[in-house]
């Protein structure tokens, strides 16, 4: 079931779907990234990632956005579904008990730094029975409306988180789960299948990095000797980053991505592509 809100109107002029293919944008003041599923055959046709050299703003990202529509001819086509994932440290989890859509701007203005104008949106997160409020870029559900008509956005958290606790369902173990960016990561530590901890970070060097981890876990008594730390994202073996976890943490492993898609051999390379890969 899907849990993100959908961005409507009343009328669209979207021409009949001939292929039955599904889009997702992943979307980062730092970079763009573009998946397509082949319905028909399950197959992942296309998956590219366009990194900026700095950071921008929602209005230059929106001109990125639709430079690569116009350039990139695998996008230049009708799909049955899009879906759009923000990628931004303006969000924060709020369990569903307490949570009161009136005072939604109030959840995030205690740990983001938010506009009056900023719109605000949220996620409920069955799994944990939580809501997700967070910050997508207006400008941006505008123009792939305009595009494409009705479509699903929702914030990459949610959907590690998702996936993590499904991941972890019927696990007894305590994990902490570290998914790495090129400038910042998500930590999820987990006891028993539960969340304990979701925070994100932004690093410049691997000493910032693990510093974050390792005060993580001392905020909540968990022992580095004991711990089971499992990274995904844009990590391997060779990184800096893997080997000065592995220095002080002593149970350090990558995940091997699940997929139930049918990927192409220039496309092997999963573990980087984990919000992408299960945002379908």
């Amino acid at each position: 079931m899907e849990t993100g809100l959908r961005y409507m109107a009343q009328t669209s002029n979207i021409p009949k779907i001939i292929i039955n293919q599904e889009l997702s944008i992943q979307i980062s003041l730092s970079g763009l990234s573009f998946c397509i599923l082949q319905k028909d055959n399950n197959t992942i046709t296309y998956l590219k990632h366009f990194d900026f050299e700095k950071k921008l703003n929602p209005f230059e990202v929106l001109d990125h956005l639709k430079h690569y529509f116009e350039t990139e001819q695998e996008l230049q086509t009708t799909f049955s579904s899009v879906k759009v994932i923000y990628i931004n440290e303006l969000s924060t989890l709020v369990p569903e008990p307490l949570f009161n859509e009136e005072c939604i701007a109030d959840y995030l203005k205690f740990n983001s730094k938010i506009l009056k104008s900023d719109y605000i949106s949220y996620d409920k997160i069955e799994a944990n029975n939580s809501v997700n409020v967070y910050v997508p870029y207006v400008n941006i559900n505008n123009y792939i409306y305009e595009k494409f008509g009705a479509f699903i956005y929702k914030h990459f958290s949610t959907v590690i988180i998702e996936n993590i606790l499904l991941e972890e369902k019927n696990s007894n173990a305590q994990r902490v789960y570290v998914h790495i960016d090129i400038d910042h990561f998500e930590i999820l530590i987990l006891n028993k299948g539960k969340l304990i901890l979701y925070n994100t970070f932004e690093y410049k060097t691997k000493e910032d990095f693990i510093y974050y981890i390792l005060f993580s876990c001392e905020q909540l008594n968990l022992d580095p000797e004991t711990i089971e730390l499992v990274l995904l994202g844009r990590v391997k073996k060779e990184n800096a980053i893997y080997k000065i976890a592995y220095k002080y943490v002593r149970n350090v492993e990558i995940i091997n991505l699940k997929i139930n898609f049918i990927l192409p051999e220039d496309l092997s390379e999963n573990n980087s592509n984990y919000i992408l890969l299960n945002s379908f």
